[in-house]
């Protein structure tokens, strides 16, 4: 028989597979002889009291167990001469190339940055010079932002797409198979560029396209039907259909749809800063003890809360992680958070943002549809003046921020370019400080110890999500007005993560291959 159990295991347990074993016999009340083969289905820690591991398992009883290879896709040359063009090569740009591999039809990629090698020197620049190449960064280039940032697979949105799938492919390029059963899967930053790299050269191998250095500056539409794109300001690009997956930072491509009378509207999002702690301090606030079992990974946290109607809430959890600089033009400081696969840095850090809607950029009412997004640049450009105008990071401790006072010292950081005190109680806009500074305090009443003068806060937080959203139809993934035009992932304001981005892209590669053989 096989019987689908939950097991809870000591961190101590957790990699002794006879405890393990004697777990499923005691709970079915069997003899561990009769165990054949225990399959971790899901594995979570549980640290309200003790940790514990919780794992959901498939336990065979006198059984031969299942096998437990995963089903990759396949993937083969493409032989029809369909071809949809692909802008960007961030999680949405990548499995809509290889979704539309498995439909036979042809990707052309066109990515601004460049492949994942050669992106790694301008990331050394941004972070050692300060040198900020507005095509090659933490947000723009092969694997886009996610392949600096953790690469972190938690999603919410299993509704909208094959999870399971996604996860798979990952695997298929290099990934570890634990994220196929953690319930926070994590690649680390240290393995995506190998990852992307495969997986880039998976749709070359199968005739795919994939063109780096290639920024679209222009696009042709004639009587509501998009024709073609313009790459660097000379070549002229047709294809059957367009996918635009261009992250929550091409502004650029914003513009240039306004410009075009293609429709954009603004929506919310949120800003913010860092905040850092050491990870010793998250360590015992979450796992109630000052030693933490090497079988258990740096802990993190997920806060949120309601401050007068606004929400605030932890963001993008970096255990054992860095604060990176993200700015994706000069004049501006942004930054977000990463961690290696073993997440051993001595810090934690997260996004510490509060919610940002019509309201609130209503200075900017006759920018319409950009009022949020120049708010947001304003934010960025005055804590880059904060900064001494360069990419150091304006930074508070905690304790001073909600007292409003400059700190006089700052803690140690994981933040490479460097900290420069500044008052963000009072330089942030006052919607978010005010707001920031009620929710510090109500996190340190769910985790006691949060609100320390160990802990700082770093700014500015900004590119959450897109400020605006490109309207598609709803059944179809095609622009409302545009024919031919299918806007996906963050940029297009339909995901918030890699595993929803990819998603999107794969459905927006579904409504392309449905549109290409109706026409």
């Amino acid at each position: 028989m096989i019987k689908n159990i939950e097991i809870v295991i000591r961190p101590e347990d957790i990699n002794n597979k006879e405890v393990l074993y004697a777990e499923a016999a005691q709970q079915l009340k069997v003899n561990v002889a009769e165990v054949n083969a225990v399959q971790i289905l899901k594995k979570s820690i549980d640290a309200r009291r003790r940790p514990v591991f919780r794992l959901i398992t498939n336990v065979y009883v006198n059984e031969t167990p299942a096998s437990s290879e995963i089903n990759f896709p396949v993937y083969k040359h493409i032989s029809s001469n369909k071809t949809a063009a692909i802008v960007g090569f961030g999680p949405a740009g990548m499995f809509a190339a290889l979704r539309l591999i498995e439909l036979n039809i042809k990707p052309i990629v066109f990515e601004r940055g460049k492949d994942v090698q050669e992106r790694r020197k301008d990331l050394r620049n941004l972070q050692q010079l300060h040198i900020v190449n507005p095509d090659s960064n933490y947000c723009f280039g092969e694997g886009g932002a996610g392949t600096y940032s953790d690469g972190k697979l938690y999603t919410r949105s299993t509704k909208r797409g094959d999870v399971k799938k996604i996860l798979n492919v990952f695997v298929q390029h290099g990934a570890d198979k634990d994220i196929m059963i953690d319930a926070h899967p994590h690649i680390g930053s240290n393995k995506l560029p190998k990852v992307v790299k495969d997986i880039r050269e998976t749709i070359i191998n199968c005739g795919g396209e994939v063109n780096f250095k290639s920024k679209v500056t222009d696009i042709k539409v004639e009587n509501n039907k998009i024709k073609s794109l313009i790459i660097n300001d000379e070549q002229e690009v047709t294809a059957d259909a367009f996918i635009f997956a261009t992250g929550h930072s091409a502004r650029d491509i914003y513009f240039m749809f306004h410009k075009n009378n293609i429709k954009i509207e603004p929506k919310p999002f949120a800003m913010g800063v860092r905040i850092e702690h050491p990870q010793e301090i998250i360590n015992e606030i979450q796992y109630h003890t000052k030693e933490r079992n090497p079988n258990l990974p740096a802990a993190t946290y997920n806060l949120a809360c309601d401050v007068d109607g606004r929400g605030v809430y932890s963001f993008c959890m970096c255990p054992g992680g860095i604060i990176v600089p993200a700015a994706t033009s000069p004049g501006e400081i942004v930054v977000n958070g990463m961690s290696l696969s073993k997440r051993d840095s001595a810090f934690a850090n997260s996004g510490f943002v509060a919610s940002v809607t019509e309201k609130d950029w209503q200075k900017y009412e006759n920018d319409y549809p950009f009022s949020g997004l120049h708010l947001q640049m304003e934010v960025e450009q005055n804590a880059f003046r904060l900064g001494n105008q360069t990419q150091s990071a304006p930074a508070q401790k905690v304790t001073d921020f909600v007292n409003g006072k400059i700190s006089t010292s700052l803690n140690k950081t994981s933040y490479i370019p460097g900290i420069v005190s500044a008052p963000l109680h009072s330089e942030l806009p006052s919607f978010i400080s005010k707001s920031l500074k009620r929710a510090l305090l109500v996190f340190d009443k769910k985790m006691k110890g949060y609100f320390t003068e160990e802990a700082q806060i770093l700014g500015v937080e900004s590119r959450t999500s897109s400020p605006l959203r490109v309207p598609r139809n709803k059944e179809d993934y095609m622009h409302i007005e545009v024919e031919g035009l299918f806007p996906v992932g963050e940029g297009a304001g339909y995901a918030g993560g890699i595993v929803s981005a990819a998603i999107d892209g794969e459905n927006g590669a579904d409504s392309v291959a449905k549109y290409i053989l109706k026409s």
